[in-house]
């Protein structure tokens, strides 16, 4: 007499897990690509076209806080003792290090950006010019190594969720694709709305 095992599948959350998480992570980092290198263009312009600089500033808060936050989870998750996060494992140590001075600076760079233009008191906006622009060079440096070590993995994870295949091996693609949208869209609302509030104002002091 044989005895026959059975057992049930393991039914991924309704978000995917932990490969909804890094789905998720790299489709916001993907478009977190495009919207910092339209920023870019108009860092050299910025005193010059401040309202462009301003708006694109501001389009990627809400888009930035979303991956601060799908990051943070796994992490948390990992830390906790999530055996399918503790699989999946952490970050090279030298990007675990990087990880928290890069939020901190992503922060500092995006909200100081937006203290100069709404705020502010006169008197402080000098100093507020003086850390948006140090906090943007120390940025730079250390988002150049981040992108740099990611960048082959966002470029093979990112379009999972709108290729046919891929698309039905993890569950919650249509709320990852919706979510990312939806932060880019508050992120344009806000841009627009902070513009009327947009004068003659120094963004890089010399």
């Amino acid at each position: 007499m044989t005895s026959r095992s059975t057992s049930t599948p393991r039914v991924s959350p309704p978000s995917g897990g932990v490969d909804g998480n890094e789905r998720l992570t790299s489709l916001v980092a993907a478009v977190l690509l495009l919207l910092l290198f339209l920023v870019g263009l108009t860092v050299p312009v910025a005193n010059v076209q401040t309202r462009l600089h301003v708006f694109f500033g501001v389009v990627v808060i809400p888009p930035v806080l979303l991956k601060v936050a799908s990051t943070s989870w796994r992490m948390m998750k990992y830390y906790t003792g999530s055996f399918a996060y503790r699989r999946k494992g952490p970050p090279m140590p030298l990007l675990r290090l990087l990880g928290p001075v890069l939020v901190v600076l992503t922060l500092v760079l995006l909200f100081s950006g937006v203290g100069l233009v709404i705020g502010a008191p006169r008197s402080m906006r000098f100093e507020l010019s003086q850390i948006h622009r140090a906090s943007f060079l120390l940025w730079f440096v250390v988002t150049a190594i981040h992108v740099l070590a990611h960048l082959q993995e966002t470029m093979r994870v990112a379009p999972r969720d709108f290729l046919r295949g891929a698309r039905r091996r993890v569950r919650g693609s249509a709320i990852r694709s919706w979510t990312t949208l939806a932060s880019v869209a508050v992120g344009i609302v806000c841009g627009w709305a902070i513009l009327p509030y947009v004068s003659n104002v120094t963004i890089f002091s010399h």
